[in-house]
């Protein structure tokens, strides 16, 4: 299309070329009336995200979610089937029931939640991937600790589809519309301020006076305007909201030099995968228009493995970006974390600090901790603003909502000592509390559902879709349902941690005491074939590897084990 080789010529100077996936005025209209009478799928929260970038050009070269050939060259080494560098596959998952109905050569309809087309794509391929090599390869691991394959493994569909796109209507934004800018509109500011060296800072958290510290010295090193560029799509489970992140990086800004620095939200799905993430982040950020890209310590690392040990090295992320940097078309600051050096009254890189100073350093551990307590937050270590923001969402734990998850076999006790637990917590007051019991969740709540592991799991997500509301809205959840798989209870985990406390409790009362305990002879038919998939006799139980508490009926009372998580509740904060 003219307009779109007019547009690319206009923003080569900062990045090169840009892929615009979007449809002219004057087409958007036939292809609505087209995608009318096509299959349809609703996008998930992932794939909008990526879909946006997709279309506006963020992850240019790609025209389109990846097709087989391309993908297994991304999984194996970091680069499309043509030899271009992309180190992250962007795939649409879909289910197995949907990918029956196509076939190569068609066309299906993307949208959104609300039924809006957002853009058609062309089928090329359709397989079943081997999620277990992709997670090797993408992150190197297989241990759903890591957020990014828990999500591959047990969240995305089973089935890929790979095509080219063309856009309709951009997903919608009612927020912060006045931050959110695409590449071509990034680049065209930049001309317009006359800013010809732009180093980008990445972040999913909030900034305080280390960040500010890191950044300002980055710019100043090369000589270049910064660009403080926040993700605001999908980022790990139990990060701070992405609505009160940026209002403290406005409160932020007012604490650079004028005219310097400049905010702009990314909507991107990060998928936690340490050094390649890094370089897809630079490569990003060079299609925005940018020439630098800071890279510190631990970049898009998730944390620890199920071992208690770093997924990835510190600086790894550096050294990838320092082997492909002929090649990404942009240069890395790389950077080392600062630290407040209370002799001098000022942050310094951790390398530059001398023997005898007086270091001083809140983890970011200990700064969750404090919000959680209530506890004074250093002047040192960050802006007042900044922290009354983060105090007006995440109060202390005393008044916060919050969620107790029972899990057990059935006759294990988990009912009865919900039940005693929700009385002692009526009595004691301030909050209100509501019991989601498993039996009576299934009356009301999902009636028309069997016992399959698909519905058994649509059950808890459905309790914990609720709970989390009653959490959000600062009440008590108490949930007693069996839950049998790990993976179930780790998605109602994560989505609760964002909005309240969850607490697990595992009944751990032995097969054996439950079978003896069954009053309507449950377990005997389960064993004479009767019942099928019966939790622990013909299907399995996963017993939870770390609750926050483990109770055996066999040596408690109901009343004594209520009481018992009364005081845990009491020792983690969450009352007083």
């Amino acid at each position: 299309m003219q307009t779109r080789e007019i547009t690319q010529e206009l923003i080569r100077p900062h990045g090169g070329l840009l892929v615009d996936l979007y449809l002219p005025p004057e087409e958007t209209e036939l292809e609505r009336a087209k995608a009318r009478d096509l299959p349809s799928w609703d996008l998930t929260p992932r794939q909008l995200c990526d879909i946006e970038l997709l279309l506006n050009g963020a992850f240019s070269p790609l025209t389109g979610f990846l097709t087989q050939t391309d993908y297994d060259r991304v999984v194996e080494s970091m680069r499309l089937a043509d030899g271009t560098l992309w180190p992250m596959p962007v795939t649409l998952d879909v289910s197995e029931a949907f990918a029956e109905t196509l076939s190569a050569g068609q066309e299906i309809a993307l949208r959104d939640q609300e039924g809006v087309l957002i853009a058609t794509l062309s089928v090329e391929d359709v397989w079943t991937p081997d999620k277990a090599l992709e997670a090797r390869g993408v992150f190197g691991t297989e241990d759903v600790t890591h957020p990014g394959v828990h999500y591959l493994m047990h969240q995305a569909h089973p089935v890929y589809v790979g095509g080219s796109l063309r856009g309709v209507e951009s997903p919608i934004h009612y927020d912060f519309r006045h931050l959110r800018d695409t590449p071509s509109e990034l680049r065209q500011r930049f001309a317009k301020l006359g800013w010809r060296k732009i180093v980008a800072f990445q972040t999913r958290n909030p900034m305080h006076r280390a960040h500010q510290e890191l950044t300002f010295r980055a710019a100043r090193e090369v000589e270049a305007n910064l660009l403080i560029q926040p993700v605001v799509g999908m980022t790990k489970p139990g990060d701070v909201d992405h609505f009160t992140r940026v209002r403290c990086y406005e409160h932020l800004l007012e604490h650079y030099p004028e005219q310097t620095t400049a905010l702009s939200l990314l909507p991107l799905a990060m998928r936690m995968a340490g050094p390649r993430e890094a370089l897809w982040h630079a490569l990003i950020r060079k299609n925005h228009g940018c020439t630098h890209f800071i890279v510190g310590r631990d970049h898009a690392g998730p944390g620890k493995d199920s071992q208690g040990n770093d997924f990835y090295g510190p600086y790894d992320a550096q050294e990838m970006m320092k082997e492909y940097k002929d090649e990404i078309g942009i240069e890395m600051v790389p950077f080392q974390m600062v630290v407040y050096v209370e002799d001098r009254a000022q942050y310094v890189p951790v390398d530059e600090t001398r023997e005898g100073e007086s270091v001083l350093n809140i983890s970011g551990t200990e700064f969750r901790r404090r919000l959680q307590e209530g506890l004074e937050i250093p002047h040192w270590f960050s802006y007042p603003n900044v922290i009354q923001e983060l105090r007006k969402t995440h109060p202390p734990r005393h008044n916060q909502g919050f969620t107790i998850f029972f899990t057990g076999l059935s006759g294990s006790g988990k009912s009865t000592i919900a039940n005693a637990l929700m009385v002692k917590l009526m009595e004691l007051g301030g909050r209100r509390v509501t019991l989601l019991d498993g039996d009576v969740v299934r009356k009301n709540l999902s009636s028309e559902l069997g016992f399959s592991r698909e519905h058994r799991d649509l059950n808890i997500l459905r309790i914990g879709y609720v709970a989390s509301e009653i959490s959000k809205n600062g009440g008590i959840a108490i949930c007693a349902p069996i839950a049998p798989y790990t993976a179930t209870r780790r998605t109602v985990r994560d989505s609760i941690e964002t909005v309240g406390g969850f607490v697990e409790i595992h009944v751990a009362t032995p097969i054996e005491t439950c079978e003896e305990r069954d009053r309507k002879g449950l377990y005997a038919k389960a064993r004479a074939g009767i019942i099928k998939e019966f939790t622990g006799i013909s299907d399995p139980y996963e017993a939870p590897e770390s609750p926050e508490m483990v109770i055996d009926t066999r040596d408690v009372t109901p009343d004594q084990a209520a009481h018992r998580i009364i005081v845990k509740l009491e020792s983690l904060g969450y009352i007083r």
